[in-house]
């Protein structure tokens, strides 16, 4: 398989399994908010509407992100760790990819800076320079890049929150040791595309247009202050590239936890020098 640095709109890739050349592979918290009082809230569609704002707000935090996926019997999951400065727009992970079947750790993290409209990938694949960096377009990405790097952008997870409905309180919980509320619903794409802020609307709008499914299932844990401490979401689609040419489900569940508000956070994007212009072969 080889990617191509400017990808075409189409069906979204087999998650960020087959994006990394991971699915045929696999087949062969703290904080310090204070206590949430125990009054339900007045209005849970509310609450998730305001959650990126909320985000902003704060300026930046650390953050954590967990993707699984599963298709056709395999089941594979990519870890991230980093920060994220909301109001800059702007996040770094390092994105540890899942050891093969023998236990063989054989993948390099891979080091992902988020912005808006882009996303910059250090260690992508056979080929690249050690020291350049591949850019995706990502409002080219039927997805969105909700999942194909391997983790949600942290604001673009709570900017998916815009397009709530049918949001139920489900209770008080607790996220690393922090009180929360814990809400379940479902996001419309388009609506949360519509509703975003200008950094992620586009990226959103090919969301809605790429996912057969407009709806996604989530679980949002928030803080006394409205932050988002935890948020899972529930990605479904087709996949056109199973083993052996075959269609097959792929269901991802999106992890992104949220800690350490105010964090100092310093993210520098690569200069048009440093970004690879070639093809990207699979490993």
């Amino acid at each position: 398989m080889v990617v191509q640095q400017h990808r075409r709109r189409g069906t979204v890739f087999a998650a960020a399994a087959a994006a990394m050349g991971l699915v045929s592979g696999a087949t062969g918290c703290s904080g310090s908010g204070a206590a949430a009082d125990s009054q339900h809230p007045a209005d849970p569609v509310d609450a998730m509407r305001q959650a990126a704002d909320i985000l902003v707000q704060q300026g930046t935090s650390k953050a954590r992100t967990s993707m699984e996926m599963a298709t056709g019997g395999t089941r594979v999951t990519i870890r991230g760790e980093g920060v994220y400065d909301y109001r800059a727009r702007l996040g770094r992970l390092k994105v540890v990819l899942p050891q093969d079947p023998a236990g063989v750790d054989k993948h390099r993290p891979i080091t992902e800076l988020l912005a808006p409209g882009a996303l910059y990938m250090k260690n992508r694949g056979a080929g690249v320079p050690a020291d350049k960096w591949v850019r995706v377009d990502t409002t080219t990405l039927s997805d969105g890049n909700l999942v194909t790097g391997g983790a949600t952008d942290p604001l673009a997870a709570a900017e998916l929150l815009r397009g709530a409905q049918d949001v139920k309180y489900v209770g008080e919980s607790e996220v690393a040791g922090t009180p929360v509320r814990h809400y379940r619903g479902t996001a419309v794409l388009e609506r949360a595309a519509k509703r975003a802020s200008a950094g992620h609307r586009a990226a959103l709008k090919a969301a809605a247009k790429g996912f057969p499914k407009g709806e996604v299932p989530f679980d949002a844990y928030l803080d006394d202050q409205g932050r988002v401490r935890k948020v899972r979401h529930q990605f479904s689609f087709a996949n056109n590239r199973g083993e052996g040419g075959k269609k097959s489900d792929v269901d991802v569940a999106s992890t992104t936890l949220l800690y350490d508000f105010g964090a100092p956070v310093r993210v520098e994007l690569p200069d048009a020098e440093d970004i690879f212009a070639g093809k990207i072969a699979e490993e």
